[in-house]
């Protein structure tokens, strides 16, 4: 998807599952999605789901649970910030018993903000791509929330969210009054809100093609990128010293499509073939020309082939009996997708365009980058459910200002969001979307909880970017028509945007000194090498 250009301060958490933000008396309850929330300071990004992501204001929370204006018509209980996940120990982590299953109502802490996330980890999506490169490590991308909040008034709690029972259609409205609803989690605990933000998010989108959940990766969380880079790692090592190729598909040309498959291909070179499918006959069909332009200039020199004008009827697996699994030193199976390495997968291509012929392709590995699911439909249902309205996608009819339509106390962002821009199309489901969406968001609830006017949302493209490789990017910012930045400038320049948005000062000052310390021995590298070549050749 495409990665926005934004010039921010943001702080992110990611994830991929299903989160919520609950606050008690007349504050906001969210749940994370691609989304984003509150003006002001750094922000945090959280990815609650498999494609989403949820901007927050950490000194913007903290203020509001403490002593900012925020607050100055309610009772100081403070603010509540729920995700889903597990449970965790370290400063700034709510402990809270697995064991415990029994409903209970959760008291929230005075003057403290709780996130809920079922992960604990957050994860920074659009960087991914660069752990499949060796190009970053986890921990600058994936940094702990207990180590993010561990200096701010922000808990954390990992848990689940299962069910959402909204009661703010009986008439509750305003900023006093009766909670606006609960949420429960999967622990057991019941939670109360007064505002609700719903920024659930998205899952890759499998049960379309027979065969595809079985055997083809998605790539949207860091889990899914493991996954990847581990069966890469076994591909590699089955095949080191021979002339055998490894074959990668990858399905779907869109930007993440394309961003894999320039990954992929720069790390196997000649000992690999990247094949991309896509139903339309171009790639990335709705970036911008340069964009495109660039990245086709790269998968043409790394060989990358496009099979352009089909799609995948389906996927089947032929496996070597004696090759079905990988075992360790000990004989052993550790890894479940270890079971699978040595497999071939087979993929039935169907033309989509007219003079196309059917064909089978063979690959080593399949990642499915096509289509996505809202999580916002996948909430348990109570007996008498008050049903949220819910278009095709899953996703919550929205007014202007983000509120749920008959839901005066819930907003939604990003994935769970169907708003529509001026001219009545929907809005991308993209980061950048969603990150405005959460400023929209912090300051409607704010205004609603003080009596004031809501903003109406208004979207400002401000241009898009990817990654070509560890070397490689493309980025066309939106305010200068027709520039487009590529190669080595603009790989630096998206690595500058995206340190900028990374979570906290903290964090964001260690990855630029890390960043700093690999980019200059990788120029040392290169100049050994340099000066090897010319003395040899001497």
């Amino acid at each position: 998807m495409p990665h926005d250009i934004r010039i921010q301060r943001s702080l992110h958490f990611a994830q991929h599952t299903i989160g919520e933000i609950v606050s008690p008396m007349a504050i906001v309850a969210l749940s994370a999605s691609a989304a984003t929330l509150l003006p002001f300071n750094s922000c945090v990004l959280c990815h609650l789901s498999d494609k989403t992501l949820f901007h927050l204001s950490i000194s913007q929370l903290t203020n509001w649970g403490v002593r900012s204006p925020f607050c100055s018509n309610v009772p100081k209980r403070g603010i509540q910030f729920v995700t889903s996940g597990a449970i965790g120990k370290n400063e700034g982590v709510a402990e809270l018993s697995q064991l415990e299953v029994q409903p209970r109502i959760y008291t929230w802490p005075d003057n403290k903000v709780l996130l809920v996330d079922q992960s604990e980890h957050f994860v920074f999506k659009p960087m991914l791509y660069e752990l499949l490169s060796g190009e970053v490590d986890a921990w600058e991308i994936a940094p702990r929330f207990s180590d993010l909040l561990a200096s701010t008034g922000v808990l954390f709690l990992q848990d689940k969210v299962k069910l959402l029972h909204p009661c703010d259609h009986l008439g509750i409205n305003g900023s006093s009054g009766s909670c606006g609803g609960t949420v429960q989690l999967a622990s057991g605990f019941h939670i109360e809100y007064d505002w609700l933000v719903l920024a659930l998010g998205a899952e890759a989108k499998l049960d379309v093609v027979p065969g595809a959940t079985e055997f083809a990766f998605p790539f949207s969380t860091i889990e899914d990128a493991c996954k990847v880079d581990s069966k890469l790692r076994a591909l590699e090592r089955r095949n080191f010293g021979n002339e055998s190729l490894i074959h990668v598909a990858v399905v779907g040309c869109g930007y993440s499509g394309v961003e894999l498959a320039a990954t992929i291909s720069e790390r196997l070179k000649d000992r690999g073939v990247v094949q991309a499918i896509n139903v339309e006959t171009t790639i990335c069909p709705t970036a911008p020309p340069g964009n495109r332009e660039a990245a086709l200039k790269v998968l043409s020199s790394r060989k990358v082939e496009l099979l352009l004008g089909y799609y995948v009827g389906g996927i089947q697996k032929a496996s070597d009996p004696e090759n079905s699994a990988m075992p360790t030193e000990t004989g052993a199976i550790t890894d479940i997708s270890a079971q699978c390495i040595y497999e071939k997968y087979y993929l039935e291509l169907n033309p989509a365009e007219r003079g196309l012929q059917s064909q089978i392709l063979e690959a080593d590995l399949v990642l499915w980058t096509v289509g996505s699911k809202s999580l916002l439909s996948q909430l348990e249902a109570r007996d008498q459910p008050c049903e949220l309205p819910l278009n095709a996608r899953g996703q919550a009819e929205t007014d202007e200002t983000l509120r749920v339509k008959g839901h005066p106390r819930i907003f939604a962002l990003g994935d769970s969001s169907s708003l529509r821009d001026s001219s009545g199309r929907l809005l991308p489901a993209t980061a950048q979307v969603a990150f405005q969406q959460a400023d929209f968001a912090g300051w409607n609830i704010w205004a609603a909880i003080n009596d004031r006017p809501l903003l109406p949302f208004r979207f400002q493209n401000l241009g898009e970017m990817m990654t070509l490789g560890r070397n490689d990017a493309a980025l066309s910012p939106s305010f200068i028509e027709g520039l487009t930045l590529e190669g080595p400038i603009g790989h630096a320049a998206r690595k500058i945007a995206y340190l900028y948005r990374l979570p906290t000062d903290e964090h964001r000052l260690k990855v630029g000194i890390s960043w700093l310390t690999k980019s200059a021995i990788d120029s040392v590298a290169s100049v050994q090498s340099t000066l090897a070549k010319v003395l040899s050749g001497s």
